[in-house]
């Protein structure tokens, strides 16, 4: 988990200093690299046939609205200080709370309905009520958590009959596919240094998914989970070193609301011994 968190954190470092460069480009480069990675691990007797699958329309669902979380996460990277993106991420378990209840028929108690109602505080304490024209930008870290609820639940459904690397090479090919659409709206020609540091996007993303679930598949949930905050550190030291992004006292006391909530969801999950794995960028 420690591994993915780094990894994450660079990704999302490198997505802020790609401000220059078109969109759709940086997203070709994190699918592109992430899908050769996905190949170079597939058992070598899926090669010829690695594309099969009994679901592909759970698939295409998992595709795209994890495409739509990852156009809104990378958005707001690049419009809004890093330490507020990171923090609003994390209410990503709030809205799996929620949507279990309409696609997995789950149950939940009233501790689970007070973490979401914590959850939701702490996002109206970061983001400010009313959108306004100077934090627009806010919008797009939540929409990025209504995405990545679904893919979480997509991904607990594939996962019992998909291999993990199948159901994110599939995400790495569809974020390809579609980035290439985008190739007459300026993409820019990258020096050799930039070429790495793009590259370097796919490969951070491709490892972090792989290395997120295989800390939750060897590892209790309670002991790796609580890992995952140190993220919100990595953003505050990175923001500040590179962008001279200073937290307020209103992201910081939203944040503490927000993994609160994150972390009361989590426990009763192990309680209930049921797991939820929330992975992001996949």
């Amino acid at each position: 988990m420690f591994l993915s968190v780094c990894a994450f954190s660079l990704m999302d470092l490198v997505v802020k200093w790609s401000n220059d460069y078109p969109l759709g480009q940086v997203l070709f480069f994190r699918g592109f690299v992430g899908a050769l990675i996905y190949f170079l691990i597939m058992p070598r007797e899926r090669i010829k046939n690695f594309y099969h699958t009994k679901r592909a329309g759970l698939h295409f669902l998992r595709c795209f609205f994890g495409l739509i979380a990852l156009l809104s996460i990378f958005t707001a990277l690049r419009n809004l200080p890093l330490a507020t993106v990171v923090s609003i991420s994390f209410a990503a378990p709030i809205f799996t709370t929620i949507f279990s209840i309409f696609f997995l028929k789950e149950k939940v108690g009233i501790y689970r309905w007070l973490a979401v109602f914590i959850g939701f505080l702490g996002i109206i304490i970061i983001a400010e009520p009313g959108f306004t024209e100077l934090n627009i930008f806010y919008i797009y870290p939540i929409i990025f958590c209504l995405g990545m609820a679904y893919v979480a639940i997509s991904i607990r459904q594939l996962s019992r009959t998909e291999p993990v690397w199948l159901i994110s090479l599939y995400f790495s090919i569809a974020i390809t596919i579609v980035s290439l659409t985008t190739v007459n709206s300026g993409w820019v020609l990258p020096s050799m240094v930039d070429l790495v540091i793009l590259s370097l996007l796919g490969i951070f993303g491709g490892v972090a998914n792989l290395w997120l679930s295989q800390s939750y598949k060897f590892s209790e949930v309670s002991l790796v989970t609580p890992l995952k905050y140190l993220a919100l550190v990595f953003a505050i030291i990175f923001g500040y070193l590179i962008w001279d992004e200073v937290p307020t006292l209103k992201t910081l006391s939203g944040a503490l609301l927000v993994i609160l909530s994150s972390v009361i969801i989590f426990r009763r999950e192990i309680q209930l011994k049921k797991q939820v794995s929330v992975p992001r960028h996949d």
